[in-house]
C-alpha cells in the first residue's frame, strides 16, 4: 500500500519505531515483468546498521535495507478497528445506495425511486427505508408510472434477517402479488484485517477510471455496451478506486472496485479469471483496496454478495467477513393488479 502526503511517497517510521507494528514498502529490483516495489507488514524487531527486521504474523522475518524503502508507516494499534463494527440496517443500505448511486432519483417520502438504464438492480429498484408517505396500493401505483415512462420494471428492494428490516414490506408486496427475487447478504467486517496480509499488493494497479481491461472482465459490464449510465454508477460514490492485477500475458488477471464513504468502505466487483483463480488473487485485491481505504480514513467495511454464490461466500468467510442483513428484490408479476 501506499503512503501519501502532499501526492507524494513518504518513509515515516524512525529507529525510535522498533517494537511497534509497521508497514512499508520497498524496491525489489524486480527484472522486466516483475514487479517494481515489495510491500511488507509486521513487527519493526530491529533496525541496526542500516537493515531493518520486520517479523510477519507468520513468525517470517523480513530484513530490507533502509537504503530501498520508498514508503513507510505505523500501523495504528486500535482494537476496536479489528471488532466487526456496529451498524444499523438503514445506515449501511443509506451507504450502499450513495456507493452504488443512481444516475437518476427522486423521493417518494422517506423512499428513493433510482434509475440507471437497467444497469444492476441496484440503482434500478425502490430503495424502501421508512415511510412512503402514501397508502402503500397508492405508492405501488406511483412506482409502476414512474418506472413505466422509463421503460424499466418496477423493482423494490426489501431488507431482511434483523428486527430493524421490513418484513412485513415482504409480506405486503407478496399478498399483492409481488414475489421475490435476487436474495442478497450484507456482509461486514473490520477494515483492518482486510489489509493486514502478506500478499504482494504492489501487483495491483490502482486508480480512479476502470479501464477497457477491468471493464471487460467484469461480468456485468461485459455483458452489454458500456454506456455512460454503467460509468455514472462504476465511477460514483465519494471516493472510489478501481484495482487491476495484471496477469503474465499483459491482460486482467482480477479486478476490484472499493468506495470509501466515512468510516465505511464497500467492496465490489471482486473478480478473478477462471485461469488464474487458486492463487490468492482475490485476497490481493482486497488488501490493496483495503490498504487504500485505511489511508482516506475508513475503518469498517462491507460487502453484498448473493445467497447461493457459495463460492464466494466461502471466500468472505476466510477474510473475516460476517452476516449482518439481507435484502431481496420484489417485482409485480405481469397482469398484476395492486
Amino acid at each position: 500500500m501506499e503512503f501519501m502526503a502532499r501526492g507524494r511517497a513518504e518513509v515515516r517510521i524512525t529507529h525510535a519505531d522498533v517494537g511497534k507494528r509497521v508497514s512499508v514498502r520497498r524496491l525489489s529490483g524486480g527484472g522486466p515483468g516483475e514487479a517494481a516495489f515489495t510491500d511488507a507488514v509486521g513487527v519493526l524487531t530491529s533496525w541496526n546498521h542500516g537493515v531493518l527486521s520486520i517479523t510477519r504474523r507468520t513468525g517470517e522475518t523480513v530484513r530490507i535495507d533502509e537504503t530501498s524503502l520508498v514508503a513507510g508507516k505505523v500501523v495504528p494499534a486500535a482494537p476496536a478497528r479489528r471488532r466487526v463494527p456496529a451498524a444499523g440496517t438503514r445506515e449501511l443500505q443509506e451507504v450502499a445506495a450513495r456507493g452504488w448511486p443512481a444516475v437518476e432519483t427522486e423521493r417518494l417520502g422517506e423512499w428513493t425511486l433510482r434509475a440507471s438504464g437497467g444497469f444492476t438492480r441496484r440503482a434500478n429498484s425502490v430503495l424502501a427505508l421508512g415511510d412512503p408517505g402514501l397508502p402503500l396500493d397508492a405508492a405501488l401505483e406511483r412506482i409502476r408510472s414512474w418506472y413505466g415512462r422509463r421503460g424499466l420494471p418496477p423493482v423494490i428492494g426489501v431488507t431482511t434477517g434483523r428486527a430493524d428490516t421490513a418484513e412485513p414490506l415482504a409480506d405486503a408486496l407478496a399478498e399483492r402479488g409481488w414475489p421475490d427475487e435476487a436474495h442478497t447478504v450484507v456482509r461486514i467486517s473490520a477494515l483492518a484485517p482486510l489489509a493486514d496480509t502478506d500478499v504482494d499488493t504492489a501487483r495491483a494497479v490502482l486508480s480512479r477510471e476502470p479501464d477497457a481491461e477491468w471493464l471487460g472482465m467484469y461480468h456485468r459490464a461485459a455483458a452489454g455496451p458500456v454506456t455512460a449510465e454503467v460509468r455514472q454508477v462504476l465511477t460514483g460514490g465519494p471516493s472510489v478506486w478501481f484495482a487491476t492485477v495484471p496477469g503474465p500475458d499483459g491482460r486482467a488477471a482480477a479486478i476490484g472496485r472499493v468506495v470509501t464513504d466515512g468510516r465505511w468502505a464497500g467492496f465490489a466487483a471482486i473478480e478473478v479469471a477462471p485461469e488464474q483463480r487458486r492463487q490468492g488473487l482475490a485476497t490481493l485485491v482486497t488488501a490493496a483496496l483495503a490498504g487504500r481505504a485505511l489511508e482516506e480514513g475508513a475503518s469498517a467495511a462491507y460487502l453484498q454478495v448473493e445467497a447461493d454464490n457459495d463460492g464466494a461466500r466461502a471466500l468472505y468467510d476466510r477474510l473475516g467477513f460476517t452476516d449482518h442483513h439481507r435484502y431481496h428484490y420484489r417485482r409485480p408479476q405481469p397482469g398484476t393488479a395492486d
